[in-house]
């Protein structure tokens, strides 16, 4: 079952959000060519922690690190490491935090200096099947109507989504419920109501979805070895429709103030 978040629950966890999210703006800039993923988990947790958080990844499960770093095939969950990146690279970088409590999720793909042009239009075709789920992120949708929507604007585009791993729910915990699958007919799961909170990320193949865990049991690859790109933002539903928790209430500073969600 979803936990439903009071308004000032939700102020707390666009704080979280945006920590996160100015955080990835570092990790975007130093992601060049010659920089390890290891210094970009350090600048990932210094930031972190210099803000009053906690990085919300290191430890989770025995995860070694503050910073899922995902270079090229790797879909999710690269461990950083010795690793220089190269012209040509793309990374997936998800980071989480702690914040009072709460708990900020997000990542995006970034090209390491000049990409393909198959690594562009899969950066931005994972871009916009994040955007595409969150429209659905309204009062009386479902969860597969996200999902669904995801997978249409992905596969519209001649790219497949990834079953194995999806979204979920987020607040005083890092994974709450309900799962939130990138892939699935519309109108099934759980009804959508005011106060949830859902982290949505698609991973997007340029071929086909199929992934394996590496020996290190956390980094996931494509099974045929070609590129993946990863986004994520936290979601909040308001009765006027879905809040990017990193950006400022859309729908007016007054009702936000004297209205729930």
């Amino acid at each position: 079952m979803s936990v439903q978040k009071s308004w000032s629950e939700l102020q707390t966890m666009a704080r979280a959000a945006r920590l996160v999210i100015d955080t990835l703006d570092l990790l975007e800039e130093a992601a060049v060519p010659g920089t390890t993923t290891l210094e970009l988990d350090r600048i990932a947790r210094e930031a972190i922690e210099k803000a009053g958080a906690r990085p919300a990844f290191l430890g989770y499960r025995g995860f070694p690190a503050t910073l899922c770093a995902s270079v090229n095939e790797e879909v999710v969950h690269g461990i950083p490491g010795s690793r220089k990146l190269r012209d040509g690279d793309i990374i997936g970088l998800d980071l989480g935090c702690v914040l009072d409590g709460f708990f900020g999720d997000s990542a995006r793909t970034v090209a390491v200096g000049r990409v393909s042009d198959e690594a562009r239009d899969l950066i931005e075709t994972t871009r916009g099947a994040l955007l595409a789920g969150i429209e659905m992120c309204r009062p009386d949708k479902r969860v597969g109507d996200i999902g669904h929507a995801v997978q249409t604007y992905a596969e519209s585009r001649g790219y497949s989504v990834v079953r194995e791993f999806v979204g979920h729910g987020i607040g005083t915990s890092l994974h709450e419920e309900p799962q939130v699958p990138n892939y699935g007919p519309p109108g099934r799961r759980e009804r959508l109501v005011p106060g949830m909170c859902l982290a949505i990320e698609p991973m997007v193949n340029t071929r086909g979805p199929e992934v394996e865990v590496l020996a290190d049991g956390w980094t996931a690859v494509t099974r045929d070895r070609r590129l993946s790109a990863h986004f994520e933002y936290a979601v909040a539903v308001t009765k006027h429709g879905p809040w990017i928790l990193c950006e400022p209430y859309p729908y007016g500073v007054l009702e936000a103030e004297t209205t729930s969600v």
